[in-house]
C-alpha cells in the first residue's frame, strides 16, 4: 500500500511526495496570510506531484473564491481532474464542495465543509474556504461557530494558531463581541505580523464601535505588515478610509483612493468592489471625485453580464451609474433578470436583496429618492443574506438616510439617525445627519 504523506497537521495528502507537500505547505501557508502566489504554489506541486489531490483542490478553491465568473472556467478544470483521483473520505468532503459550488450551491458547499471539519478540526484549508463562503453568503453565526467548534482541538502550539484565531475574531465581531473579538484579533497579530484577516477583524471591532482614532492608530502602527505584497492590502486601507471618512477628511480619502485603494487600477474583483464602496460613499457626500469613476467603470464592464454574485451586481452598478453608463446597468439589470430565473443560490441573493439594492442605487443615481427609501426599507434588516460584512453593507443605510433626507423625509431620516447614534454615540457622521434631520423638520415647522 502507498504510503500517503501528511501535512504539518496530520491532515493527508493524497498522491504527493515529499517535495509536492513542501509546495502544497507554501501555498496554504499563502492562502492563511493572503500573500504571494499561492496558485504559482499549487501548481508547482502539481508538477512535482500530477495526482496529488489536494494541490488540485486547492487550486479549484483558489479561483472559485474569487468569485469572478471567468476564473470559473480553471477551477471547474482543477475540479475534473481531482475528482478521479485516489482521496480519502476528508479529501472527498473538499472535491464534493467544490463541485457544489461550482453549480452554484454555495450553502451546500459550506455544508460540506462543516462537516469535514466537525471531523477533522485540524483541516485548516476546509476552515478558512467554509469561513469564506460564511462571509460570502453572509452566514455571521457559521463565520463564528464554525471556528468555534474547532478551537478546543487547537492550542497555540498548533502550526497556524493566529489564522484560527485571526477568523475567531473576525465571526465573533460578526455577531456583536466586540471585546472577545478584539482580544482574539490582537492576539493573533501578535503572533503573525502580516495575518491581514486578523488585523482587518480588529478594524472591523473599532469601525462598529465608532473608535475611529484607534482605528487609524490600529491600522497605520504596522500598515507595511499588512500592505506589502498582501491580496488584501486594498481591503484593509479602505478600512483607513472609511476612518478619516467618519471625521470628514474627504482629502485625505482621495489621496488613499488615488492611492493604496486604487492608484493601480486593480483589476481583481476585491479591489474593485471596495473602490466603488468608497467613491459611492463620497458621492453620498456631495463629493466631487472627478473622473473617477470611468476607470473603474470599464474595469467592471467585463462583469456587467456575469450574473454569478448579487453582491458584486451592486458595486458594479454604482460604477456604472456613477460613470453615467446607463447600458452597462441595463446589462446587470437584464443578468440579475436571468438570475432570479435559475435554481442555484445566487437566485435567493438576487431575489430576496440585490435586485431591490441595486435598483435602489439607480434610482438614487437618477435622483428617484423617494423610490430609493421605497427599495431599501424592506431589505435593510435581511441585507446579509446576499453576503459581506456589517461594515461594506453599511454602504445601503449610508444610501437610505441619504436618500431620505433628500426626499424630504426628515421624519424616517430622524429615526435612522438616532438609530445610528444609539450604536455609535460619538460619530461625526451620525451627529450630522441628526442635524440635517432637525434643520429639515424646523424648515417645515414641526417640532424637532
Amino acid at each position: 500500500m502507498t504510503a500517503i504523506e501528511h501535512d504539518i497537521r496530520r491532515n493527508p495528502l493524497t498522491g504527493a511526495n515529499a517535495a509536492a507537500a513542501a509546495s502544497y505547505a507554501e501555498g496554504l501557508l499563502r492562502v492563511n496570510l493572503f500573500i504571494g502566489d499561492p496558485v504559482a504554489s499549487a501548481d508547482a506541486a502539481i508538477a512535482e506531484a500530477p495526482n496529488f489531490t489536494m494541490a488540485h483542490a486547492l487550486r479549484a478553491w483558489l479561483f472559485l473564491l474569487s468569485t469572478e465568473a471567468q476564473a470559473r472556467t480553471e477551477a471547474h478544470a482543477s475540479w475534473k481532474v481531482a475528482r478521479d483521483l485516489p482521496m480519502t473520505a476528508q479529501e472527498a468532503g473538499h472535491i464534493a464542495a467544490i463541485g457544489h459550488l461550482l453549480s452554484g450551491q454555495w450553502h451546500r458547499a459550506a455544508r460540506v465543509l462543516e462537516d469535514v471539519t466537525i471531523t477533522h478540526p485540524h483541516d485548516l484549508l476546509a476552515l478558512q474556504v467554509g469561513h469564506q463562503l460564511d462571509f460570502f453568503t453572509g452566514n455571521a453565526r457559521m463565520l463564528r461557530d464554525r471556528i468555534a467548534r474547532a478551537r478546543p482541538a487547537w492550542s497555540p502550539e498548533t502550526p497556524g494558531w493566529h489564522t484560527l484565531l485571526g477568523m475567531h475574531a473576525f465571526g465573533l465581531e460578526e455577531m456583536g463581541d466586540y471585546a472577545a473579538a478584539e482580544a482574539a484579533g490582537r492576539e493573533a497579530v501578535g503572533i503573525e505580523r502580516r495575518d491581514a484577516w486578523a488585523q482587518h477583524a480588529v478594524a472591523h471591532v473599532l469601525e462598529m464601535q465608532g473608535r475611529t482614532e484607534d482605528g487609524i492608530a490600529w491600522m497605520t502602527a504596522d500598515s507595511a505588515a499588512w500592505s506589502e505584497d498582501n491580496f488584501f492590502a486594498v481591503h484593509n486601507w479602505w478600512h483607513v478610509a472609511l476612518y478619516h471618512l467618519e471625521t470628514g477628511d474627504i482629502a485625505e480619502v482621495l489621496r488613499l483612493f488615488d492611492g493604496p485603494i486604487y492608484g493601480a487600477r486593480s483589476p481583481i474583483m476585491i479591489d474593485m468592489l471596495d473602490a466603488a464602496a468608497l467613491l459611492w460613499r463620497l458621492r453620498l457626500r456631495n463629493t466631487d471625485v472627478g473622473d473617477r469613476w470611468q476607470p473603474l467603470a470599464e474595469a467592471f464592464a467585463t462583469a456587467a453580464g456575469a450574473g454569478n454574485y448579487a453582491f458584486n451586481d451592486l458595486h458594479a452598478t454604482m460604477a456604472f451609474v456613477g460613470a453615467g453608463h446607463r447600458d452597462l446597468v441595463n446589462q446587470v439589470l437584464a443578468a440579475q433578470d436571468e438570475a432570479m430565473g435559475r435554481d442555484d443560490d445566487n437566485a435567493g441573493f438576487t431575489r430576496e436583496v440585490g435586485n431591490a439594492a441595486t435598483r435602489a442605487i439607480i434610482a438614487f443615481g437618477a435622483e428617484r429618492y423617494d423610490e430609493a427609501v421605497t427599495l431599501l426599507r424592506p431589505v435593510r434588516g435581511i441585507a446579509n443574506r446576499f453576503g459581506g460584512s456589517h461594515a461594506q453593507r453599511d454602504v445601503l443605510d449610508l444610501t437610505l438616510i441619504e436618500a431620505a433626507l433628500r426626499a424630504g423625509q426628515h421624519d424616517l431620516a430622524r429615526a435612522l439617525a438616532a438609530e445610528r447614534l444609539a450604536a455609535k454615540p460619538d460619530s461625526p457622521l451620525a451627529n450630522l445627519f441628526a442635524r440635517r434631520a432637525a434643520a429639515g423638520l424646523a424648515q417645515e415647522g414641526r417640532p424637532v
